[in-house]
């Protein structure tokens, strides 16, 4: 609006110096000129000045667009990481509840094989108080039954099968009886038929 106005104004003044020119007045043609000559510097002026602060403006606007565009990546870089947080956060109360979990199995197995472990110290104990009593019992017995029938026996032979050696007076015997396949009664027959009636 302000240029439109400037320019109106040059028109009259181009008008006014030709009607100067044609009356010859040289004085007012003079000042005309010299009054032509001063706006037309103060309108330079204005277009330098005009010019560079539209530039500074121009500068200005990409720099704060530049900056609005540098903060704004810098926002979604926080949401990222604020996202990735979150989600390990997530992740951590999971472990953390499965951990407890486990933590709580683990200590019902802890209980369970603590009270086993007690249970077995009293089996044990009773065994022990039972084994001071009944081996040297069962020893003796031993002993006594091969004094009597001089056979002495092999403990890890197969089930059903009776393994051992007859000492005699003049002949070690082996002894194996298939239980399974004969009565006790002829089992029993055969094993006295090793002792010696000779006392």
């Amino acid at each position: 609006m302000a240029k439109a106005q400037k320019f109106q104004d040059l028109e009259e003044m181009g008008e006014t110096l030709l009607e100067y020119i044609s009356s010859s007045q040289a004085d007012r043609l003079k000042r005309l000129k010299a009054g032509h000559q001063s706006l037309f510097d103060q309108h330079v002026d204005t277009k330098r000045i005009v010019t560079q602060i539209l530039k500074e403006e121009a500068q200005i606007e990409e720099s704060v667009s530049q900056r609005l565009l540098d903060m704004e990546e810098e926002k979604q870089q926080r949401d990222r990481e604020l996202d990735s947080l979150e989600e390990q956060l997530r992740q951590c109360i999971a472990k953390s509840q499965i951990t407890d979990s486990e933590l709580q199995f683990l200590k019902g197995e802890l209980e369970s094989v603590r009270n086993t472990e007690h249970q077995l110290e009293s089996l044990q104990s009773e065994v022990d108080e039972d084994t001071t009593e009944v081996i040297p019992s069962a020893v003796y017995v031993a002993q006594v039954y091969y004094l009597i029938t001089k056979i002495k026996w092999e403990y890890d032979a197969p089930p059903n099968t009776l393994k051992g050696v007859h000492y005699g007076a003049d002949l070690a015997t082996p002894i194996n009886i298939d239980t399974s396949a004969q009565s006790r009664s002829n089992v029993s027959d055969r094993l006295w038929g090793f002792v010696s009636t000779k006392w």
